[in-house]
């Protein structure tokens, strides 16, 4: 063999050494990729099973909150309807009895439930619009059967009631003033701490201003209270100015940055001239320290009063700006039918109803779960 034979030979063998060489390190190559491939399918996988995991979890508490919360309001519901028993078996008992046992709807059975609702605090003036409205409202609905008007009865009734601005208007990021009246004995002081500590418990820091000067026991209590709420409670001594306590309540809470102050005023109906006298000069305080006039002014009645308590929110609507109210002890009254005409009349939210003695009886008023709880 000649030397350039010999020389192509050794090229030629080289060169196919080298070949095999790249397509074993191809083949490797592949080889590797398939299994970052089955590697990458199996980690795909893996996570999409855990992903199916999870959304079965997320499924699962998901239905089980949903649930507690159909519970908690069914039994909220439950409870509601319990605290509010007298007025249901009382004067909402009485009214549908009216319209059982009857075979035709005649003007004796209008004048009954007139009598009826007079009885239960609603007021002539209210009664004779919800009965007229109940008229128009059997006869474009051709309705002939008595029994059939209870539910109707509830259908207008429930419009009467102011729905929407029931919750108390509390902004993030700035101060907001509730400014609480009413008079001796309604359960104002008991209210505000209840309002306190339930603001409290959301979350919100929340100081009591007292000044209800002329009553000693306002501020003991109230004291009592923001002890249990654990929030702070501004006063001055006996017979103070009111309006320096509003005043240094404000800017105790501007200086602290807290989320609300509850103030506690006084009121005295036996002199009206100076009741506006002294909540116009309340209120020019709170403007002033806030620099806007966008904070609370809730009225508290007692429910048990009957007409007497419209006659206060008539009032101190007059006195001051009113922009809702808060009506207690209507688990203990057989009537009731104040909040119709409060609603109605003054034309402002009821923002709570107080059921009971203890803090979560004082409960956000809902249109729908009221005329349910004293219908049903």
């Amino acid at each position: 063999m000649g030397f350039f034979d010999k020389l192509f030979g050794k090229n030629k063998k080289k060169e196919e050494t080298i070949i095999e060489e790249v397509e074993k390190q191809e083949e490797e190559k592949l080889q590797e990729e398939e299994k970052n491939n089955e590697k990458i399918i199996d980690e795909k996988k893996e996570i999409e099973e855990k992903e199916i995991i999870i959304n079965k979890r997320e499924d699962i508490i998901k239905e089980k909150i949903e649930k507690e919360s159909v519970e908690k309001n069914e039994g909220f519901f439950a409870s509601l309807k319990e605290k509010l028993f007298r007025t249901r078996e009382g004067l909402f008992g009485k009214i549908k009895n009216i319209f059982s046992g009857r075979t035709v709807i005649d003007e004796e059975l209008y004048e009954e439930l007139e009598d009826l609702l007079i009885q239960s605090d609603i007021g002539m003036d209210m009664t004779v619009k919800i009965v007229n409205a109940l008229e128009k409202e059997v006869k474009s609905r051709g309705i002939k059967d008595p029994t059939e008007i209870y539910s109707i009865l509830k259908e207008v009734m429930s419009r009467f009631l102011i729905d929407g601005d029931n919750e108390l208007d509390i902004r993030e990021g700035e101060l907001n003033v509730i400014l609480v009246v009413g008079v001796n004995g309604v359960g104002k002081t008991t209210t505000i701490g209840k309002v306190a500590k339930k603001l409290k418990n959301s979350g919100k820091k929340v100081i009591i201003g007292a000044a209800d000067t002329f009553r000693a026991a306002a501020v003991e209590q109230l004291e009592e209270w923001g002890k249990r709420a654990n929030v702070e409670v501004i006063k001055k001594e006996e017979g103070s100015d009111p309006g320096a306590v509003v005043f240094d309540t404000i800017q105790v809470g501007l200086d602290k940055k807290a989320d609300v102050v509850i103030i506690d005023t006084a009121g005295r109906l036996h002199n009206k001239n100076n009741l506006m006298k002294e909540l116009e000069k309340i209120n020019n305080i709170i403007i002033k320290k806030l620099g806007h006039s966008r904070y609370e002014s809730i009225l508290v009645i007692d429910g048990t009063t009957g007409q007497n308590g419209l006659v206060q929110a008539k009032v101190f609507n007059e006195a001051t700006r009113l922009t809702g109210f808060i009506v207690t002890k209507l688990d203990g009254t057989a009537k009731g039918g104040i909040v119709f005409s409060i609603s109605e009349e003054i034309k402002k939210p009821i923002k709570y109803i107080g059921v009971g003695e203890k803090i979560d009886d004082l409960r956000e008023f809902n249109t729908k779960d009221y005329i349910e709880a004293i219908f049903d």
